[in-house]
């Protein structure tokens, strides 16, 4: 479960980022970005706060509203940000997972953190700002946990709003994952404008 100590170790803003959405063939990749600016929050979001893959569509939803209600209180700064399929396209999916964060980190603060912890293991260079990768961070860190749920819940609902839009391919189940809902929609319909055409999937059913 997660706690404060990766927070703890660095004197003054500490902000966790996560990344949704880097194996679905649709859609953006969204990225959250989460600061505890106190730990006097309510007991409620900590003590059930996790890996937001972990969690149940219902939990998800009800600690995003106690993360929103946070901020609003101002106990915590909160960021989401997205790089679109086409940006996915241009720059592959990694590049656009940074990017999404770096996007989601300069919605949350407006100064610089003195440290962002970033769920993997991989560290961004264009923060302007020390990084640390920490693998399986969702599971360890609050800031990184609030992050990955942020992340994923608004992706979600945007891939049902998509859903409205492009409907028979199942995207407010599977989320843009490659599930036989999906397959079938695309063998019936083509490919959207919101498919990532540089994977491999997408790229047969273009020829």
């Amino acid at each position: 479960m997660p706690d404060f100590e990766l927070e703890d170790k660095y004197q003054g803003l500490v902000a966790g980022v996560d990344e949704a959405g880097r194996g679905p063939w649709v859609g953006p990749v969204v990225a959250g970005c989460a600061v505890f600016l106190t730990k006097d929050v309510d007991e409620k979001l900590l003590s059930q706060l996790n890996d937001s893959k972990k969690l149940s569509k219902k939990k998800r939803e009800m600690l995003y509203d106690l993360l929103l209600k946070e901020q609003n209180l101002g106990h915590m700064l909160l960021g989401i940000g997205e790089a679109s399929a086409k940006e996915i396209d241009e720059i592959n999916i990694l590049n656009a997972s940074f990017l999404a964060m770096k996007r989601a980190l300069d919605k949350a603060c407006q100064d610089k953190p003195v440290m962002v912890l970033v769920d993997g293991n991989r560290e961004p260079k264009t923060f302007g700002c020390a990084v640390k990768a920490v693998v399986k961070g969702d599971a360890k860190s609050y800031s990184i946990s609030a992050a990955s749920i942020l992340a994923k819940v608004y992706r979600d609902r945007l891939l049902e709003k998509m859903a409205e839009q492009y409907p028979g391919y199942g995207f407010e189940k599977n989320a843009g994952y490659g599930t036989k809902a999906h397959i079938d929609g695309l063998k019936k319909y083509g490919v959207t404008p919101e498919h990532r055409r540089s994977y491999a999937p997408i790229k047969e059913f273009l020829k």
